[in-house]
């Protein structure tokens, strides 16, 4: 009997959508390895692989069976993906262009022993980053570079503003993966890509302020507010959004800090200054990777305090997520500041949650946990921390929190029951 490896549900997979791995047609009890690769965008390697035994019946189902060793152990059925691992130390697993699968090749190979693995069967599972249905749109209105995800329907739909990190471009996974669950989102830069600035500097919120009005303005998208999805500097970004600009419900902030960071920010006649860090105050890990968590410098003194977003205007509700094991600032201390803040100026405390054993980059489901890659503003392999089985379990719990906090206050009739760790 031929060896089969089957991936269900068949056909249109999206990324952050889990599947059921199986192998038929092998003895029973027999001794196999999977093996999962891909190549990204740039032609860089990822590997994982797991030492299984098939079942009594000849039948190895990664629901049901758990890996003995390899790249994880344990009863993992995603495991070959989460678990991938760049050839390339401090390579970044991300996605550039939305409109293209990625391919994993998954293969089966006789025994466990490395020296003498033959290889059994093998298929190829494409997933994808636009859902069904889900339309992409290019957006060059006056100022704004940025890419807009629309879910298949008539609408309106609650809308989103997405804002990544320091590393600039336009990141767009996020947003094309969160529109198939019945949300409009705006993927925006801000910096590095086309004709935008190339080095972060002086950033202006009117900038974000006229995506804020494309948004409302939008017929697919439903009034009379919005939401905003920001992690690292995207976060402290839209936490100032959240403080000074109108038409803003609901805000959900990922490792992010209380305090402008990196360079200042202007609005009107107002400058926010940025807080101040050192590098010089950086640690080397035992692996040569630069770890920057001591180089900022406490919001809460004189003169950083001048830093601080004004949290006193801000429009709630907020959701942090945290990573507990953050190596690139101290979330769980900064969420913990924006909740006292925000109490003290008589506004709603923010719902927090943490996840403890996972670092800085949370990312949608099934991502390999980045416990470290290269910056792309320093260009030095930077730790950003976290255990790669708790992150990712971490990883699927976020994306439900944030598709359930959005719906919500997004004045969304749905609802997604959360998933638990």
């Amino acid at each position: 009997m031929a060896v089969t490896v089957t991936v269900e549900p068949a056909g249109h997979c999206c990324w952050d959508q889990p599947v059921r791995i199986a192998v038929s047609g092998l003895a029973p009890g027999q001794p196999v390895t999977l093996r999962a690769s891909l190549r990204d965008e740039k032609g860089e390697l990822f590997r994982a692989h797991a030492r299984y035994c098939a079942g009594p019946g000849g039948l190895l189902d990664l629901t049901r069976a758990p890996a003995l060793g390899g790249s994880f152990a344990g009863l993992e059925p995603m495991g070959l993906l989460w678990a991938l691992e760049p050839e390339k130390p401090s390579h970044r697993l991300l996605k550039r262009d939305v409109q293209t699968p990625y391919a994993v090749e998954l293969e089966v190979l006789d025994g466990h022993d490395p020296r003498t693995e033959r290889l059994l069967g093998r298929t190829v599972h494409e997933r994808h980053f636009l859902g069904p249905g889900v339309r992409r749109e290019r957006v060059r209105a006056g100022r704004l570079r940025a890419a807009l995800f629309l879910p298949p329907g008539t609408g309106p739909f609650p809308g989103i503003i997405d804002l990544f990190g320091s590393s600039g471009g336009l990141c767009e996974y996020r947003a094309s993966l969160l529109a198939r669950h019945g949300f409009v989102v705006l993927a925006l830069a801000y910096f590095r890509f086309e004709d935008l600035p190339e080095n972060l500097s002086n950033l202006q919120l009117e900038y974000f302020e006229e995506a804020v009005d494309f948004m409302l303005r939008h017929p697919k998208v439903k009034g009379p507010s919005i939401g905003l999805l920001g992690f690292s500097k995207g976060g402290d970004l839209c936490l100032s959004m959240a403080s000074f600009l109108k038409g803003i419900t609901a805000t959900v902030l990922i490792n992010t800090c209380v305090a402008n960071t990196m360079v200042p920010l202007h609005y009107k006649d107002m400058t926010i200054p940025s807080l101040d860090y050192d590098l010089k105050k950086h640690k080397i890990t035992e692996s040569g990777l630069f770890d920057f968590m001591d180089t900022w410098d406490n919001p809460l003194e004189e003169p950083n305090s001048q830093s601080l977003i004004p949290l006193e205007k801000a429009q709630g509700p907020f959701l942090f997520i945290v990573g507990m094991d953050d190596q690139s600032w101290k979330s769980d201390f900064y969420a913990q500041i924006a909740s006292e803040r925000l109490q003290a100026h008589g506004k709603n405390r923010p719902q927090i949650i943490c996840y403890s054993g996972t670092g800085h980059c949370i990312d949608p489901p099934y991502f390999p946990p980045s416990i470290s890659s290269v910056h792309g503003v320093l260009n030095q392999p930077v730790f950003y921390g976290g255990e790669p089985r708790a992150h990712s379990r971490a990883q699927v719990d976020a994306w439900q929190q944030i598709q359930t906090f959005f719906r919500k206050h997004l004045n969304d009739k749905k609802s997604v029951k959360p998933s638990r760790l």
